[in-house]
């Protein structure tokens, strides 16, 4: 598959034109945690497990793997892999969206990688630090999304990826904001996650935030609140968890 990296999808005039593949996969890769990986064996067979994921600050899939499972020794061998995204629900499986990604995956001492990872997948705690264990960003390389009957679309990981080139200060003031707005706002992150994201109810607390959204989690649920605008300041992040709270209310 040879795709621009920074083209997204042509509008196909068959599609509803409510259809927004670049939104659709960006809401799949944020709010999925758990993901099917598929690595290449030494035969060069493909090989296919399930894994826990987050997502960085851009939107680069975080992976904790452990060196004693096949699918480690797999990409350290070879990084190329893919990722199936898969949103799941009542009723026909295929009917429901799902999103393919095409990458390459290689270990990270990121810290902020780390963070994000296991506030994602708070029970991940008990094992991260075994020597075995290591944390691996997944590189995208091209997109597929399915997002039900007539709605599939194939694009670069330009359009999905989130810029962070001018987000220094709201990367660097990520972990004050989720800490005030789980210690003092869990109200309001419960509306977030009911009237915004369609979520059901539950204790809600944020494990990310990004230029172009809020990551929530509670139990083994996960939201995803998109942001109508980007912000890159934290003073920007406050005044829109503000106007989100407000129309939450509204």
């Amino acid at each position: 598959m040879t795709l621009e990296n920074n083209t997204a999808p042509p509008r196909d005039p068959r599609q509803d034109p409510a259809f927004d593949p670049v939104g659709e996969s960006k809401r799949l890769l944020r709010a999925i945690r758990t993901a099917t990986l598929a690595t290449l064996t030494e035969s060069g067979a493909p090989f296919a497990t399930l894994t826990a994921i987050a997502t960085d600050y851009d939107g680069t899939p975080i992976l904790l793997l452990s060196k004693l499972a096949q699918h480690t020794r797999n990409l350290e061998r070879d990084g190329r892999c893919s990722l199936l995204l898969a949103q799941g629900g009542r009723g026909d499986p295929m009917a429901h969206p799902r999103l393919t990604l095409v990458a390459r995956a290689a270990r990270t001492q990121s810290p902020a990688a780390r963070g994000r990872f296991l506030r994602r997948n708070p029970k991940a705690q008990l094992y991260a630090d075994f020597p075995d264990f290591s944390f691996w960003r997944a590189e995208i390389e091209a997109v597929h999304l399915n997002g039900g009957f007539a709605r599939a679309a194939d694009f670069g990981p330009g359009p999905l990826l989130t810029n962070v080139d001018s987000a220094e200060a709201l990367i660097a003031a990520e972990e004050d904001i989720l800490q005030h707005m789980n210690a003092d706002h869990a109200d309001a992150l419960a509306l977030y996650a009911q009237k915004l994201a369609g979520a059901k109810p539950g204790q809600w607390r944020a494990s990310g935030i990004d230029p172009e959204g809020l990551d929530l989690v509670s139990g083994d649920e996960t939201a995803r609140v998109a942001f109508p605008r980007a912000v890159e300041r934290a003073e920007e992040a406050r005044r829109m968890l503000v106007e989100l709270a407000q129309l939450s209310r509204g």
